[in-house]
C-alpha cells in the first residue's frame, strides 16, 4: 500500500484521495505499482490546476463574457466534484468560488456600464429628437434639410434602446423629418402656382396689348399701356420657358403703337433725343449694379432705377432696342441671380444632379479599371477603344460636376 498527504492506494489497488468529508474513491489502477498510481492522479490534480490558473487569468485580462466564464466554472466544478485526481481538492473549490464572485462582478460591472450607455444613448436621441422638431418648423429648406440628413445619420450611430422607448423617440424624429418634408414640398408646390398664375395673368394682358396696337387713340391707349405694364410688374415671373416669349409679345404690341404714334408726333423727337439721352444715363447706372453680389440690394437698386426710367417716357425708335436692351440685361441678370438662389433651394432638382453625377462617377471609374485591366492583358485596341469611350464620359461627368455646383455642393 502507498500513500502521500492528499491519497493513498489500497491493497486491491483502489486509489483514494482525502477530503473535509473524508476518503473518496478516485478510481482502480492495476497497471503499475501503488507509487505509479498516486502519480497518475496527482498529474490529474495539477492538470486541474493549470486549468483553473488559465481561467482565473482569462477572467482578469480578457474581455471572456459572464456566461462562457460561468460555464468555464461549471465545467472545472464538475471534475473537482468527481473526486478523480490526488490533492487539496477544497482549495481547488475555493479557488472557483471566488472565480464566481468575480465573475458576478464583472457581470453587474457590465450591467451597470450597458445602463449609463443606454442613458448617454437615451439622452443622445432626445436631443436628436428636439432638434428635428425644432428644424421642422424651419424656412431655411436647403440648410434645414441638410442638417435633418445629418441628425439620420448620427441616429443610425446610436446603440439602441429598449424596444418601446426606441420606438417613441423614432416615431417623434420620423414625424418631425415628415413634417418639414410636407411644409418644404407644400412651399415650393406655392411657387408654382404661384408662376402658373402669372402666366394665365400675363397672357391676358399679351391678348389686351396685341389687341391695342392698331390704335389710332394716342392718349388713352398709351395711358392703358402703363396700366397693362404695372399689371405686368404686379404678376411676378411665370414659368422660365414662357416668361421671354411672353415678354417680347408683350414688348412687341406696344412698340408697335408707339412706333405708329412717334411718326404721326415727328415734333416730340427733340424731346424723345432728351429722353434718350437720360435713359442712357440711366442705363449706364443700372449696369454699375452688376456682378450681382447682394441680390436684395441689387433687387432695390434696379427698381430705384427703373423708377426714373418709366418717368422719362419714350426715345426714338431706332435707337430703343439698344438702350431698352441695356436695361433688359441687366434685369435679366437679376432675374437669373433669382432663379439660380431658387434652384439652390429646391431639393428635388440637386437629388436629381446628385444622382446624374453619381452615375456618371461609377462609369468613369469602370471604364479605368476596364482600361488598367486590357492594357495588363496586352490588348492596345481595345484598351485604345475604351480610352475614346473614356474621354466622352469624362467630359459628361466634367459637365455634371459644374452643374452640381450651382447647388453649393
Amino acid at each position: 500500500m502507498s500513500s502521500d498527504p492528499w491519497g493513498r492506494v489500497d491493497e486491491t489497488g483502489t486509489v483514494y484521495v482525502r477530503t473535509a468529508d473524508g476518503e473518496q474513491v478516485v478510481g482502480s489502477w492495476a497497471a503499475g505499482s501503488p507509487e505509479e498510481a498516486l502519480a497518475y492522479f496527482e498529474r490529474k490534480y495539477e492538470g486541474l490546476v493549470v486549468e483553473i490558473g488559465l481561467l482565473e487569468k482569462r477572467v482578469q485580462t480578457t474581455d471572456l463574457s459572464a456566461k462562457d466564464a460561468q460555464a468555464a466554472i461549471d465545467h472545472l466544478r464538475e471534475q473537482v466534484d468527481a473526486h478523480h485526481a490526488v490533492g487539496d481538492l477544497a482549495v481547488l473549490r475555493e479557488r472557483l468560488d471566488k472565480l464566481v464572485q468575480a465573475v458576478d462582478a464583472r457581470r453587474e460591472e457590465r450591467k451597470q456600464q450597458r445602463a449609463k450607455q443606454s442613458d448617454e444613448a437615451r439622452k443622445a436621441k432626445e436631443d436628436l429628437v428636439t432638434e428635428a422638431e425644432q428644424l421642422a418648423q424651419s424656412d431655411q429648406w436647403r440648410a434645414a434639410g441638410e442638417r435633418l440628413r445629418s441628425l439620420v445619420d448620427t441616429w443610425k450611430g446610436l446603440p439602441r434602446l429598449d424596444r418601446k422607448s426606441d420606438d417613441e423617440l423614432w416615431h417623434r424624429f420620423s414625424h418631425a423629418r415628415s413634417a418639414f418634408s410636407k411644409r418644404r414640398k407644400a412651399h415650393f408646390a406655392q411657387l408654382d402656382a404661384q408662376r402658373e398664375e402669372a402666366r394665365r395673368t400675363k397672357e391676358r394682358l399679351v391678348a389686351e396689348a396685341e389687341a391695342l396696337s392698331a390704335s389710332t387713340d394716342w392718349g388713352p391707349t398709351a395711358a392703358r399701356y402703363r396700366e397693362l405694364m404695372a399689371e405686368w410688374k404686379a404678376a411676378g415671373r411665370a414659368q422660365r420657358e414662357h416668361e421671354d416669349d411672353l415678354w417680347n409679345r408683350f414688348r412687341g404690341a406696344q412698340d408697335v403703337f408707339f412706333a405708329a404714334r412717334s411718326s404721326v408726333f415727328a415734333e416730340r423727337d427733340a424731346e424723345q433725343s432728351e429722353n434718350l439721352k437720360l435713359k442712357e444715363e440711366l442705363a449706364e447706372e443700372a449696369e454699375k449694379i452688376l456682378p450681382v453680389t447682394d441680390l436684395k440690394a441689387a433687387r432695390a437698386a434696379f427698381r430705384s432705377v427703373n423708377e426714373r426710367w418709366e418717368a422719362i417716357g419714350h426715345v426714338p425708335r431706332d435707337a430703343r432696342p439698344k438702350v431698352e436692351g441695356r436695361m433688359h440685361a441687366v434685369e435679366r441678370a437679376i432675374q437669373e441671380a433669382e432663379e439660380a438662389e431658387w434652384r439652390r433651394t429646391n431639393p428635388e432638382a440637386r437629388a436629381r444632379a446628385e444622382g446624374l453625377t453619381g452615375q456618371l462617377q461609377a462609369a468613369v471609374d469602370k471604364l479605368r479599371a476596364q482600361i488598367d485591366q486590357a492594357r495588363g492583358q496586352g490588348n492596345s485596341s481595345k484598351a485604345d477603344k475604351l480610352e475614346r469611350e473614356l474621354e466622352g464620359r469624362q467630359a459628361l461627368l466634367d459637365q455634371a460636376l459644374k452643374g452640381l455646383q450651382e447647388f453649393g455642393g
